[in-house]
Parts: structure tokens; C-alpha cells; sequence
């Protein structure tokens, strides 16, 4: 998972107020529910000695924010008196936490974010295409393309001699038009470093339009006959297919990332020797398994490579007042500070990480941490 959308977190000084808050628009009293939730986690960042200015901030976008519908959270981020980051949730919290402290708390958005992939779906027939685009980021796009062949789309029996030239004519008019949408396809692709390109729809249509794709995107490419172009069809069909395809890419993604770790072998597992390598900005990807009951702790100072185990460590590194502070927002502030990237596991997919975190190393020398053990 790329982290640079969290380095508004960073490019400020703490303290840091964490919110993660459900803001369903599931009843018809939501409103006055989430204005409830909110005054009891704001009473609990006051409690932990939260500043009037940062929950006043909080308060003005728990306010401000218009209720989207179904279930789904809120995760905010404050510090001295501004809301730096939000983030919608795509399904609520499984409770609302609210914690003060000098890092932001993010590995909750993080667990729940998982491997973002971007994608692209075309839904097509004979006279053009519907296409949404979302980036890695989850920002949409969207366009329509309407087929410049407007004329004899239907191959039609009209007998005689002219039945030929209706037929090609029709024929001529998909083409073009397939040509049109699979451009479009294309074009969003690119915008968004598409990993998947979803072709829905008309099967004789999406046909054409995956023949006329560039090489690199048909090997991206998962067509579907789900999914009418009709006002009002149902696209729960088309909707499930897109999920399993963009599932298929995160899970291929994250077994990667685990076999790169694995020939590895006897460096980048366990928290010291993560510790170690993000200290020599040696980190490409961490691995971590999700857990929500963890109380580990690290210390930090105010660089993100001052990372360390004890506060001696530190305080060899020329850091005056090492602080102690969860061990997970240590270890996302250093992979933010050094470019370095996440996956974030559940406990059944690393059941034998040590210490349930690991790292894919960028290099590894004679001072690698762990480097030589059995």
C-alpha cells in the first residue's frame, strides 16, 4: 500500500487527536445519532488532555459533514487547532475510537484501507460505452462515449442484393463505435494506472472493443457478460464482478510481497530487525498482521529513522527526549518519512510472522539486522 496520501500527518508537529467515528445514514434520526457518537468521543479527547482549539476543529467537520447514504465511517485527523486529513471508511468502525497523542493513530484506516487497486469497467453495447474509472486513491472518473457510427446497427435481413452491403455496413458501424469506447477505455486506463480493466456488457460488442485494446491493457483485462446498458438494469451482477476482479489483483499483490519476503530468509523478521532497517532506511515494503489489542511500544525522536526498541538507542543517535508511543504509528510514521510502503495482513494470512511484522528489504549489506543468523 502506498502511504504518501498520509503525509499531511507528518509535514506537521504534534500533538494528535485520532478520530474514527460511524456517520451511517442507516436511520432517520442519523443525524442526531452521529451528533451523539461525536460529543462522547470529543468528551474523551478533552479527558486525554486534547486542546479546545484541535476538538473545536473536529467539531466544526463532524458538523459540516453531509451524510452520505448506507453504513459506512469517518476517519479524522487533527493537530493544533486544524483537521489535516479525513478519510471515509467504507464500512463503519467496529467501534468508535477517539486518542490524543504525539502521532497520529492510523493503523485502524490502514487495516480497513487494505491494497488499493486501481481499475477501470466499460460498460459497452453497440452504439458506445459507459466507463468509470478509480484510482489507487479511490478518486472516480467518468465519461461516455457515444459512438461516432450512429447509422445501421442492427444487421438486418433486407433480402435482394442489398442485403450484403446492409450487412457491412452494420458490421463497419460496430467497429467504429467499439473503436471509439476502447479508446476512452484506454485513455482512463492510463490516467490511473489501471492494474484491471473490467469489459462489460453486449457480447459482440465487448468482443470487438477487447480486440482493438493495446496488448498491455488485454492482458489486464477481465470481460464479463454481466451488465446491460439499459436505463434501469440491475448492476449487481456487473458490481460482483468488478469486486472478485479487483480482489483477485490485491490478493496477487500481497502473495508477491510475501514471496519476496520469503527468499529473504534470515533478514527483516521481527520488530527488531524492522526496527533496524527502517533506522538504515532500508525498508521497501513492511508487513504487518493487524491487531487491534496490541499495547506494544516504541520511542522515537523527532526524525522518522529515530526509531528504537529502548530509549538507550536514541540517546546514542544524539536524541535528547525520546518518547514513547505506540509501537504501530512508530513504525507508519518511519515507512512515511522513507518512501517505504505496507501490507497490512490479517492473522490467518502470516501466522508465523515473528512478532507479527516483517520487512521486503530495498538492499541488504554486512550490517544488515539479522544478516548471518541461523
Amino acid at each position: 500500500m502506498d502511504l504518501s496520501f498520509l503525509n499531511p500527518l507528518y509535514d506537521r508537529p504534534g500533538p494528535w487527536c485520532s478520530v474514527y467515528l460511524d456517520a451511517s445514514r442507516d436511520t432517520h434520526d442519523a443525524r442526531k445519532a452521529l451528533e451523539v457518537r461525536w460529543r462522547g468521543l470529543a468528551a474523551r479527547l478533552t479527558d486525554q488532555g486534547a486542546d479546545p482549539e484541535t476538538v473545536a476543529a473536529l467539531d466544526r467537520m463532524v458538523a459540516e459533514h453531509d451524510p452520505l447514504p448506507g453504513d459506512y465511517g469517518l476517519a479524522a485527523f487533527a493537530s493544533r487547532g486544524r483537521v489535516a486529513l479525513t478519510e471515509y471508511l467504507a464500512a463503519p468502525p467496529v467501534r468508535d475510537l477517539a486518542g490524543y497523542g504525539p502521532l497520529p493513530h492510523t493503523m485502524p484506516l490502514l487495516a480497513q484501507r487494505g491494497e488499493q487497486v486501481a481499475w477501470v469497467r466499460v460498460l459497452a453495447d453497440r452504439t458506445g460505452a459507459d466507463a468509470v474509472a478509480v484510482s489507487a486513491g479511490g478518486v472516480p472518473r467518468r465519461t461516455r462515449v457515444r459512438g461516432a457510427a450512429r447509422h445501421q446497427i442492427r444487421r438486418v435481413q433486407p433480402g435482394g442484393w442489398s442485403q450484403s452491403r446492409y450487412q457491412r455496413a452494420a458490421m463497419e458501424a460496430w467497429h467504429h463505435n467499439a473503436g471509439d469506447a476502447a479508446a476512452a477505455a484506454v485513455t482512463l486506463a492510463e490516467r490511473v494506472g489501471a492494474e484491471v480493466v473490467i469489459l462489460a456488457g453486449d457480447v459482440r460488442a465487448t468482443g470487438v472493443i477487447a480486440a482493438q485494446l493495446p496488448a498491455r491493457w488485454q492482458d489486464r483485462l477481465v470481460r464479463t457478460d454481466a451488465g446491460e446498458r439499459a436505463d434501469g438494469a440491475d448492476p449487481t451482477a456487473m458490481e460482483d464482478v468488478t469486486v472478485q476482479a479487483v480482489a483477485e489483483v490485491a490478493d496477487r499483490r500481497i502473495q508477491e510481497t510475501l514471496d519476496r519476503f520469503g527468499v529473504q530468509e534470515d533478514v527483516g523478521a521481527g520488530l527488531d530487525a524492522v526496527v533496524g532497517a527502517l533506522q538504515r532506511d532500508q525498508v521497501d515494503t513492511m508487513l504487518i498482521v493487524d491487531d487491534p489489542s496490541s499495547t506494544d511500544e516504541l520511542w522515537i525522536g523527532p526524525e522518522p529513522t529515530e526509531i528504537a526498541t529502548d530509549p538507550g538507542q536514541l540517546t546514542a543517535m544524539a536524541v535528547d527526549h525520546p518518547e514513547r508511543v505506540r509501537a504501530d504509528a512508530a513504525l507508519v510514521r518511519a515507512l512515511v518519512g522513507t518512501d517505504a510502503a505496507v501490507t497490512v495482513l490479517g492473522p490467518d494470512e502470516a501466522p508465523e510472522l515473528t512478532d507479527g511484522v516483517g520487512a521486503v528489504l530495498r538492499y541488504v549489506d554486512a550490517g544488515t539486522p539479522g544478516r548471518g543468523r541461523a
